[in-house]
């Protein structure tokens, strides 16, 4: 383990961690940094476990984060990539108006994408989504040419690799339990086997990030409450039934996108995500990713104790038995997307599912935190919420990261 003091330490190896310690070697080329994460690689969680969408803006809240931030960060994403030959598409998304009182919530988002100066966006018609999408059917969509895709794992990796030669440091398979601030001149950051000691740190620790919050003095609100999203994926050797994404008209009252249709960089296509709340933050529910049961049922106390998550439940159970039925019920996971790509219907679905666990923070009252939070401690900067555009936004949100601990640390 590296033993040293540092001038900052990164906690979480995910896209939107690495991101912050390349910002910070931007700023401060003479920097000290260390990267610590539990996983013993980078990206192994939220990183290497969502759909690859680089997202154009379209969905955010004018003057919130996601929205400043979104159009940058797939700006900053696609010029990265292009320098470190990355492979990725703008191969475009439409979102689909299928029903008649889908319009005005498609309306909204038009006018919610161009406040937010979304490039390229256009409303079309019935007839257009044929040319754009010829097995996709509905009354009208938004078109966004200027979303795309890639693997935001490999981004993560080539991140790795440029700190790695600028000599910033890593432990990984180190898993860090609490945060303090010492005599005011030094954060500690403790481990199983000792602590390091850096004079600023920045915790990017997605489905942990409460803990570390809480354990450097931050409010216990919001709470991180997990949520397994699960994908199926079309058989290769069939009919190209997607040329990019295709995505319904999106519930405004959930910050998740619906069930929909995605060409990834590997060419295969992939339908989902569902959205289901579960105990263990690492609870992927595959068998060559089970966790520790003991931490699960502590997860689960956690979860089970927050009012927010009962208060959650309560406000949306019709969506959480719906969610539950997509779980549990291939045909109807199927059959949702089928509404508006009718092909997929016909084809062939792989029998393996791939699943990956969202952080969502949720208040104490059981509202969604919508925005990303980031909020100080002395001594440390915390990332409370990052979740979905994060990735996409990942090089313009750690500016704002880097921004933020810069001012609390003057």
């Amino acid at each position: 383990m590296p033993a040293d003091r540092y001038d900052v330490a990164v906690v979480g190896a995910g896209i939107v961690g690495l991101a912050v310690a390349r910002e910070v070697l931007m700023r401060r080329p003479d920097a000290k940094v260390l990267v610590i994460d539990k996983a013993k690689t980078v990206a192994q969680h939220q990183t290497g476990h969502n759909s690859g969408v680089i997202h154009a803006g379209v969905y955010y809240a004018p003057g919130s984060l996601k929205a400043q931030l979104c159009v940058q960060g797939a700006k900053l994403m696609y010029e990265f990539c292009e320098q470190n030959e990355i492979p990725y598409e703008r191969c475009g998304k439409l979102i689909v108006a299928v029903r008649q009182e889908e319009l005005p919530r498609l309306d909204d988002l038009e006018s919610r994408a161009r406040a937010n100066g979304v490039p390229g966006l256009r409303r079309i018609g019935a007839g257009e989504i044929g040319e754009i999408e010829p097995e996709c059917r509905g009354l009208a969509a938004l078109h966004s040419p200027a979303t795309g895709i890639v693997d935001f794992a490999a981004v993560a990796r080539a991140i790795e690799r440029e700190l790695r030669h600028k000599g910033v440091d890593f432990a990984l398979g180190c898993e860090i339990t609490s945060i303090r601030r010492a005599n005011g001149q030094a954060t500690v950051l403790a481990h199983s086997d000792g602590a390091f000691t850096a004079y600023w740190a920045i915790a990017c620790a997605g489905l942990w990030s409460d803990r570390l919050a809480i354990t450097a003095g931050a409010p216990a609100e919001p709470r991180v409450v997990p949520f397994r999203g699960a994908y199926l994926r079309v058989a290769d050797g069939q009919q190209r039934v997607v040329r990019g994404m295709v995505y319904p008209v999106p519930d405004p009252a959930l910050p998740f996108l619906g069930v929909h249709v995605t060409r990834h960089i590997d060419g295969g296509v992939m339908l989902g995500p569902t959205a289901l709340l579960v105990a263990a933050r690492d609870g992927y529910g595959r068998p060559d990713a089970r966790p520790d049961v003991l931490a699960a049922l502590h997860d689960a106390g956690e979860t089970l104790r927050w009012p927010g998550t009962w208060a959650l439940a309560r406000h949306f159970w019709r969506t959480g038995a719906t969610e539950l039925a997509m779980a549990s019920s291939r045909r109807l996971f199927v059959k949702k997307c089928s509404r508006y790509v009718p092909a997929i219907a016909s084809l062939k679905i792989e029998r393996r599912t791939v699943r990956g666990v969202r952080a969502q923070a949720v208040n104490r009252h059981g509202g969604l935190v919508d925005d990303f939070t980031i909020s100080q401690t002395p001594g440390a900067t915390h990332v409370r919420n990052a979740p979905s555009p994060a990735a996409t936004s990942s090089f313009a949100l750690a500016a704002r990261i880097v921004d933020e601990a810069d001012t609390a640390s003057a």
